[in-house]
């Protein structure tokens, strides 16, 4: 879990976490402890980083306060880390146009985090998540020569990593696959987010508009607007355009989810709607999961309407940022289910979404419009799917002295729990009640800053 603070149109990540103590209040909020059932071996795990980073742990989260002195594993550092249940956390390196070297630890008989034997060089990555017995990271990128056209232009097709988790083994997607035309409009799509619901996964194709490739391709009939095909190569970084190319989706005004049986994400049911715009956040080469499952299997859909920032008219959204819902069991949107998230926010959007318990989520929001310069995101609000409500968390720190919260919440027992870093001070966790969107602080960790915070379990011999 790597922390972040989301600045301006370039939505720059900033490190840093603190998180609140879960102190006595109006509304008091029970502190968690490891499982007491007989023989059963757990404690809390914080990532934190200092002159190193650290896997630290802990018997508590909601109160007191722990340093890197004499505790816990020394680790190198990763760009995101991810829990996968009670059993293991994952680092996962990401290096741009490079495979990352990532690992895997777990807690042994002596309640101490330790790493496991083998390191993986996984694929470039975009998106990740977690299906069954695999953490799956997906992008997309060039395809192999083979696959060129007659102008030497290559088609773009999807990458994917996947880490079994339990027999801790490494593998790819052997089979070509196609992200050329996805979506029948012509233009290539990366995914965002991978959710399981049930035995399926859901995700969001995100229209990036024409390669070179889709330019050219069945004589240009996709090109919308030709005035905006690159006439030389510019940009950086992840932003870097060819020329030729059509930068960024010519249907802005649409968002589609993707439905696949199983992990390997092939012959996936599309489906559309037209009520938000496409359902991702973005940070630089990041794009960020909206599609989560309640407990009850409804699926909510989030749009934070990023193409607000698109500097030409015809890629700009006219939707504001919303939600819509897929019900439980079913395979096409709810007709009668739309939330303007815009209306209860002053007419501000947001960069991340996570589920949290029952039909309760929690949103990273941006301080000002999207239509606005140096936009920034400090600020959490709490979403309740059915009512269709929007609550500002109160309790944090000031928003000037916050510059950074974890890559995700860990919620138990109805609570969540935050990294949040600040200016001034150390670093701390935050305790939230879904249900009253209030925090309070909890355990202050001794170090520059907290990437994430969870909980693994001995799982025996």
């Amino acid at each position: 879990m790597k922390s972040f603070l989301i600045k301006g149109l370039a939505t720059m990540m900033m490190a840093g976490f603190l998180f609140t103590s879960c102190s006595d209040s109006d509304d008091p909020i029970p502190t968690p402890t490891p499982d007491p059932e007989e023989n059963v071996i757990s404690n809390y795990v914080v990532v934190a980083t200092d002159e190193a980073g650290y896997l630290l742990t802990t018997d508590t989260l909601g109160t007191g306060s722990i340093t890197a002195l004499n505790n816990g594993l020394v680790t190198e550092s990763g760009s995101f880390w991810v829990f996968y249940g009670n059993e293991y956390l994952y680092r996962l390196v990401y290096n741009q146009g490079n495979a990352g070297v990532s690992s895997s630890y777990i807690l042994n008989a002596e309640g101490k985090v330790e790493e496991r034997d083998y390191t993986y060089e996984i694929k470039r990555f975009t998106t990740y998540g977690i299906y069954k017995d695999y953490i799956i990271t997906s992008s997309t990128g060039d395809l192999a020569t083979e696959y060129a056209d007659e102008n030497g232009f290559l088609p773009k097709g999807f990458l994917l990593s996947y880490l079994d988790v339990k027999k801790e083994t490494f593998t790819d997607n052997k089979e070509v696959m196609w992200s050329e035309n996805y979506l029948d409009n012509g233009e290539y799509v990366t995914l965002a987010g991978i959710e399981q619901v049930g035995d399926k996964v859901f995700s969001a194709p995100i229209p990036m508009g024409l390669s070179q490739y889709g330019v050219k391709a069945e004589g240009g009939k996709y090109v919308k607007y030709p005035e905006l095909v690159k006439t030389e190569a510019g940009g950086s970084a992840s932003s870097a355009w060819k020329k030729g190319e059509l930068q960024w989706t010519q249907y802005p005004n649409e968002a589609w989810v993707a439905i696949y049986n199983d992990q390997t994400l092939s012959n996936p049911k599309l489906i559309k709607t037209d009520k938000i715009s496409y359902a991702c956040g973005r940070n630089r080469s990041q794009y960020y999961q909206m599609i989560w499952a309640a407990d009850n299997g409804d699926v909510y859909v989030f749009s934070p309407s990023y193409a607000k920032t698109m500097t030409a008219d015809v890629q700009k959204t006219t939707l504001p940022a919303g939600v819509v819902r897929i019900k439980a069991g079913a395979e096409d949107f709810d007709a009668s289910y739309y939330c303007n998230i815009e209306e209860q926010s002053a007419g501000n959007s947001f960069v991340r979404s996570w589920h949290l318990t029952e039909d309760y989520f929690l949103l990273l929001m941006y301080d000002r419009p999207l239509t606005e310069t140096g936009f920034t995101a400090n600020q959490l609000a709490i979403y309740k799917g059915e009512d269709k409500k929007l609550t500002y968390v109160t309790g944090l720190p000031d928003v000037s002295l916050i510059s950074g919260f974890a890559n995700e919440p860990y919620t138990e027992n109805g609570i969540t729990y935050m990294p949040v870093t600040t200016t001034e001070g150390d670093p701390a966790i935050y305790c939230i009640n879904p249900k009253t969107a209030v925090a309070t602080k909890g355990l202050v960790v001794g170090t520059k800053q907290i990437s994430g915070a969870g909980k693994l379990t001995y799982a025996g011999e």
